[in-house]
């Protein structure tokens, strides 16, 4: 009976609190909040709606208003990313906390120490790859012409979407660098609110638009995501492809893309239960991928080397 109160407890505790990490521990889990009416039909497919509408027409005295269409199409979209690990702790590891909390803390450090980092990875490479592929890019020399990038990407996407819609800025080491180096773009950076799930963050802006700092090795245009079984893979993980370009700047509107994750109850198992080893168990899955819908496609623009 202890142990099925264990699991329960567990399970229920810590899937909520890994599940705000999953979405607060990422640069890019703000992306989740714009996940709007998603409907799960079945472990990975997930319904979004999408509406296109009429534009205006002329008025007419004697007939009046000209009929519009509205359509909602609920589009099914199958989330690419079907990710987990099964973890073992031996039962002499129990310490005086409880096993509990050692692996609360073992299960917080996977999420944000391996987790956390391929979520950004894979996000911020489906969408730099995207602006890559469709041509939506700014090219110069981000050491002496940085300013002029940045411009040219934020008036593109502002252009788009128009001048009221909030703005990001991913960067990476090299672009941010070359910001804070030059003068007439380091002074004006400011502090700015910038909410991400239930959290609101202090982040610097340029005119309102966010910049987001990322790690070089998250900002590729294109990964390998290791299985943790081939030979060379068993680590798991992810690693930039062969024919990965890095991302410099990846500018767009906050909510052009959409951060859909099915969350799964964490498993877990007592020696007791375990069959394989007089050690606790734990296993961790998740589904998630990251969709942007037709219509905001073309407000991504990015500057790729």
């Amino acid at each position: 009976m202890a142990d099925i109160i264990l699991n329960e407890q567990f399970a229920a505790k810590f899937t909520g609190e890994l599940d705000k990490l999953f979405v607060q521990g990422p640069v890019t889990g703000f992306f989740a909040d714009n996940v709007l009416r998603a409907k799960f039909v079945g472990a990975k497919t997930v319904l979004i709606p999408d509406m296109e509408l009429s534009g205006l027409g002329d008025y007419d005295r004697e007939t009046g208003f000209i009929k519009g269409a509205i359509s909602i199409a609920n589009k099914p979209y199958t989330l690419a990313m079907d990710r987990g690990r099964s973890f073992h702790l031996d039962r002499e590891d129990e310490d005086e906390t409880g096993i509990a909390n050692l692996a609360g803390q073992v299960m917080g450090e996977f999420v944000r120490t391996r987790v956390v980092p391929e979520v950004d990875a894979y996000v911020l490479s489906k969408l730099g790859g995207l602006a890559a592929t469709e041509g939506q890019t700014v090219t110069g020399d981000i050491a002496t012409e940085v300013i002029k990038m940045f411009n040219d990407a934020c008036l593109k996407v502002q252009n788009e979407v128009g001048f009221d819609e909030q703005i990001v800025c991913f960067v990476n080491p090299t672009v941010w660098a070359a910001i804070q180096n030059t003068p007439e773009l380091n002074r004006q950076l400011v502090l700015n609110d910038f909410k991400k799930g239930d959290v609101t963050l202090k982040v610097k802006s340029i005119n309102g638009i966010s910049i987001l700092p990322v790690a070089d090795a998250r900002m590729k245009t294109a990964y390998t995501f290791l299985d943790g079984v081939t030979g060379g893979e068993e680590d798991g993980g992810f690693t930039p492809a062969e024919n990965a370009q890095s991302i410099g700047m990846l500018v767009m509107p906050k909510k052009a893309a959409s951060l859909v994750r099915k969350s799964e109850k964490i498993r877990t198992f007592s020696p007791d239960q375990n069959q394989a080893a007089d050690a606790y168990k734990f296993d961790y899955r998740t589904y998630y991928d990251v969709i942007v819908k037709n219509s905001l496609k073309k407000s991504i623009y990015a500057y790729v080397y």
